[in-house]
């Protein structure tokens, strides 16, 4: 049988820039739980521990998109490089300063700074991009880094929290930090398969956000993050009040399973139909299937809702970093992924306040209401654009940046 991964992974250098890629981006899962795991072990306030930890999400939110804009202006390696010794030393500050009891703003202060961290998600889909660009090998790649990233989030917090509790508080950052530094060498240190940079009239034309297909899809992703952050959230309040509190790990791991099994059969797939429509199709799925959430009272029928809730969250993204791809002008590529990016990671922030609050004011099976509001605007932001989406990108830059025709 005919196996498209393997077509993919025949390229010379895309097998050691793809398993750099994947140690690199372990930190992503793994530092955010990790910071919370030490604090709340070492200090003792759990909302110092989640307030130390949304620094750092928060603000590498917000600097990922700036960072990858330098990286398409100046190259991975220019731009990568010194922001990942930043973030190295940024996290081996928090370290020290949580094992000697530094003061409490020196916490705040290295989270910030560990911000610096760099979107290798992006960068790594940026050289997949070079490679294969109007090809269908692209649909397959992004296909194996979006299923990539649901393992990571898989693996990567349960090793970071593992970690600090069988050993050492500090122990599950310091993995997370080791690994950014060394995958992040490893990724760097593969030159040839480096994007070139682009006409410095495309990449100075401005933001990619200012393009209308990308505002429209890290919006939507926006949603789509409250929807992946209330199962998570959902399941763990749920199984609590069953009184079943550690079936909520299998129960969040049966939501990824569902995700993963499905985007490594799309992208198995060479879909004919138009990207921005297969996006709507795949956003009506995974909001359809929140409804089933609603009256999943035991844990049983709560892992099967889930399983079911989670098959289009891979597909969703496999589509919209496929618009982007042809979408997005290629000066301005991995600035437009690490929105798309930041717009899942801002949702899923977001989304665990949201649900949070619904649970404990109206109880843990109203917290799925979430989903089913989010999967819902998700929806109907995709479908009112459309029209955008489908555009030529030219077009589109134009419009987001008349001056760059003068």
């Amino acid at each position: 049988m005919h196996n498209p991964y393997g077509d993919i992974f025949r390229v010379p250098g895309t097998k050691g820039f793809a398993a750099a890629a994947f140690v690199a981006r372990l930190p992503i899962a793994m530092a955010p739980i990790g910071i919370v795991a030490m604090l709340s072990q070492t200090h003792g306030q759990y909302w110092l521990a989640g307030a130390v930890a949304a620094t750092f999400a928060l603000t590498n939110a917000f600097a990922a998109p700036q960072i990858s804009r330098w990286i398409d202006r100046h190259g991975q390696t220019a731009v990568a490089v010194p922001t990942t010794v930043i973030s190295v030393i940024a996290f081996a500050m928090l370290l020290i300063a949580t094992r000697y009891a530094w003061p409490s703003w020196t916490l705040f202060v290295s989270a910030f700074l560990a911000a610096a961290m760099p979107s290798i998600p992006a960068m790594v889909r940026a050289r997949w991009t070079e490679i294969f660009r109007d090809r269908p090998e692209l649909n397959t790649a992004f296909a194996f880094e979006s299923v990539a990233d649901e393992m990571v989030y898989i693996a990567g917090a349960s090793l970071s929290v593992g970690l600090s509790v069988a050993f050492f508080p500090e122990a599950g950052m310091l993995a997370s930090t080791l690994f950014l530094a060394l995958g992040m060498a490893a990724f760097i240190l593969q030159r040839s398969s480096e994007p070139k940079v682009r006409t410095p009239g495309l990449a100075g034309a401005g933001s990619a956000i200012m393009l209308r297909p990308v505002q429209i899809i890290t919006l939507a992703l926006v949603f789509v993050g409250f929807i992946f952050a209330t199962a998570e959230v959902g399941a763990v309040a749920i199984t609590k009040e069953l009184g079943q509190p550690t079936a909520a790990s299998l129960v969040i791991g049966v939501y990824a399973a569902g995700s993963l099994v499905v985007g490594l059969i799309v992208g198995a797939l060479n879909l004919r139909a138009p990207k921005q429509r297969l996006l709507a199709i795949a956003i009506a799925i995974a909001a359809l299937t929140t409804l089933p959430l609603l009256v999943a009272n035991t844990v049983p029928l709560l892992a099967l809702a889930i399983f079911f809730s989670g098959v289009a969250i891979s597909p969703t993204f496999i589509m919209a970093f496929g618009l982007i791809e042809r979408r997005v002008p290629e000066a301005m590529l991995t600035e437009g992924i690490t929105w798309v990016m930041a717009g899942i990671g801002i949702g899923m922030a977001l989304g665990a306040f949201v649900a949070g609050w619904v649970v404990d004011n109206f109880g843990a099976q109203n917290g799925f209401w979430v989903s089913v509001a989010a999967g819902t605007i998700s929806f109907v932001i995709v479908l009112l654009g459309q029209k955008a989406l489908a555009g030529e990108q030219e077009s589109e830059l134009l419009q987001a940046t008349p001056q760059a025709a003068e």
